[in-house]
């Protein structure tokens, strides 16, 4: 069960645009970003295609418990909800600059829980037609699988996984 969705929209208005045979592409870009080295490389990736596409991006950040957070003291889940709350202003701050210096329209949508349920859910909501994400640079992903190979492999949505 996730937490209650925050959406903010910052920017201009998405304005579409009439069909032109050859020219129509991606409407809305979504990309999922965590505050990671490739996430934020993501994350201007997706910037600047949705730019360069006419589109809108949807910028979501899902933190996700750790699997021992069951059994965390009152004290350090409180410092790991601070550190969330602190990282979510820092990339809320980070997509409203943007969409002003860009001209871009932005939702920046924040979100707990399992990383994959949550873009998955967020790309369905929004109708994305391109998801974004950095690819993983834990060593246990190639065992057990990453956010992006899971995405791929679900195949709803074209994915673009960035180095």
């Amino acid at each position: 069960m996730s937490a209650p969705v925050e959406r903010e929209q910052y920017g201009p208005q998405a304005r579409p645009s009439p069909f032109e045979r050859g020219t129509d592409g991606p409407r809305v870009v979504l990309v999922g970003t965590d505050g990671t080295r490739t996430a934020l490389r993501a994350a201007a990736y997706a910037a600047g295609l949705a730019r360069r596409q006419g589109a809108g991006l949807v910028v979501v950040f899902v933190s996700s418990p750790a699997p021992y957070s069951g059994i965390m003291s009152g004290v350090v889940a409180g410092a790991v909800q601070q550190t969330h709350d602190e990282l979510a202003a820092e990339l809320r701050a980070e997509c409203r600059r943007g969409a002003e210096e860009l001209g871009l329209p932005v939702t920046f949508l924040c979100r707990r829980g399992d990383a994959y349920a949550e873009l998955c859910r967020a790309a369905d909501e929004t109708r994305a037609d391109l998801v974004v994400v950095g690819s993983s640079e834990q060593a246990g992903h190639r065992l057990v699988g990453s956010v992006a190979t899971r995405l791929v492999r679900t195949g709803r949505w074209p994915v673009v996984v960035v180095p």
